[in-house]
């Protein structure tokens, strides 16, 4: 059925929810699964007009902590993956659009399907907000289970 599950996570609590059920789904099917984290790009614009002159500092900061944060999430989904006896690779990227890094990923990877959560959000919260989830189901062919 599948062999390769690309699961996207932030390491909010529903992207928590939604490894876990893709750690068990490859598991049940005997795929194996690859974790994605994709972070913002440092932002100049971030960066308040007083600490400019130090912004190769606030640039290496932000490297650091997207590094951080990224193997923070990536480390919880491999753990989570070890103890299913699922095997999994890990993949951290900065992007300024986070769903087409997940579509590009997950067909460099060779992947034939997606999870990741959603909030259910609709109407102008949804406008407003914009969905990554949304996104990568607009604009990729490969199946994709939406966690809510």
């Amino acid at each position: 059925m599948y062999r390769n599950i690309l699961i996207a996570t932030d390491g909010s609590a529903l992207a928590e929810r939604a490894v876990a059920h893709g750690v068990t789904l490859a598991k049940t099917v005997g795929a194996k699964i690859t974790a994605i984290v994709v972070e913002a790009p440092f932002n100049v614009y971030d960066v308040p007009e007083s600490k400019l002159p130090q912004m190769s500092d606030a640039f290496a900061q932000h490297a650091e902590h997207t590094k951080q944060h990224a193997a923070k999430i990536l480390s919880s989904v491999a753990h989570a993956a070890k103890a299913a006896s699922v095997p999994c690779d890990s993949v951290q990227i900065e992007h300024d659009h986070p769903f087409q890094a997940i579509i590009d990923t997950a067909n460099e990877k060779g992947c034939d399907l997606i999870v990741m959560g959603s909030h259910g959000r609709s109407g102008i919260s949804a406008i407003l907000l914009g969905s990554v989830t949304n996104k990568v189901l607009a604009h990729t062919t490969i199946p994709i289970l939406v966690y809510h």
